[in-house]
């Protein structure tokens, strides 16, 4: 039997051109990088949280992740969160969770058997100073008055912030002894969430508030809280407030946040991870977060992240012991 062949019909060769069009379409679409979970690991409406929001809408706006999902699991400053995400990820190149000084004080204070070498340091994101508040009913004026409280009896002020051994914990610490009051009898009151110490602090559960001036700054413009001081170096700009230093407090502290990948990652997967940051890190959408929130841009990736986050695990540790809260 000869062979023979078909002239392909009209329909088929419609049905092949119009294959070849959506398969070149495909090939052209933007290659985004692998979906990321990012785990806030504090409740809802704290810093954590609004750095993994802001991180999801940038990445998602920006085109560096097509989906990014948020996840908070809140609990001991973090470290709750922080042993689920190692336990859970190993090797997953999807999974992120923000973190930062407050994570560093919490592992120590808690004894996490977790700490930050279990997990891939990507970037120090932002940095932000404290600031301490009072409700605008406050018969406290100034910074003056509470420290003179403070001095009077210690236990009587009641401060609320964020977690055990966090920064605003050690922030308090510094403030009570450059007052000449023992750290160790300071009534620190710990919340889980920023949202939980908003609503304390506004309810006047407690008799000052410490935390990143961001947290408070709607509050504060809407007069139902009153700035005392910041814990910056130098007055901040567009801030209506002393610093602890200008009152007589030898005292500067700066939180900052990082974002972290799983353990387990290799090489080349921890270099795409950086590679996305460092992107996202120039991109036009996060410089208006940074703006919008009023975080310090204080970007640092790779072996030099690395090597400062070391620095100030070690330095932290110190402080700690030094305001008793650490043995």
């Amino acid at each position: 039997m000869r062979g023979f062949s078909v002239a392909p019909t009209e329909d088929t060769l419609v049905k092949h051109t119009l294959l070849t069009t959506i398969f070149a379409a495909a090939v052209a679409l933007p290659a985004y990088a692998a979906d990321y979970t990012i785990m806030a690991p504090a409740a809802p409406g704290g810093g954590w949280d609004q750095t993994a929001r802001s991180l999801q809408t940038v990445m998602q706006k920006e085109g560096i992740s097509g989906n990014v999902q948020v996840q908070n699991v809140p609990g001991a400053g973090g470290t709750i969160g922080l042993a689920q995400f190692t336990g859970q990820n190993n090797g997953n190149p999807n999974a992120l969770i923000v973190g930062g000084y407050v994570m560093v004080g919490a592992i120590l204070t808690n004894k996490s058997p977790v700490t930050l070498k279990d997990v891939t340091p990507i970037a120090r994101l932002t940095g932000e100073y404290e600031a301490i508040v009072v409700p605008a009913a406050s018969d406290i004026k100034t910074i003056a008055d509470l420290v003179a409280k403070l001095k009077q009896d210690p236990g009587s002020v009641s401060w609320g912030g964020g977690s055990a051994g966090g920064t605003d914990h050690i922030a308090v610490g510094l403030i009570a002894k450059a007052a000449g009051v023992d750290p160790t009898k300071i009534n620190y009151v710990a919340f889980s969430g920023g949202g939980e110490a908003l609503a304390a602090i506004l309810g006047g559960q407690v008799t000052a508030g410490i935390s990143g001036y961001g947290e408070f700054e709607s509050q504060v413009k809407a007069g139902q809280l009153r700035l005392l001081a910041v814990s910056s170096e130098k007055r901040i700009d567009g801030v209506d407030a002393p610093t602890l230093k200008e009152s007589g407090l030898d005292v500067a502290v700066e939180n900052w946040r990082m974002v972290a990948a799983a353990p387990g990652l290799s090489a080349e997967q921890t270099a795409q991870i950086t590679a996305d940051f460092d992107k996202l890190s120039k991109s036009e959408g996060w410089q208006e977060i940074l703006k919008t929130k009023g975080w310090a841009n204080t970007y640092l990736a790779g072996d030099a992240f690395k090597a400062q986050l070391d620095k100030d695990v070690s330095a932290t540790e110190g402080i700690l012991k030094e305001i008793g809260l650490v043995q």
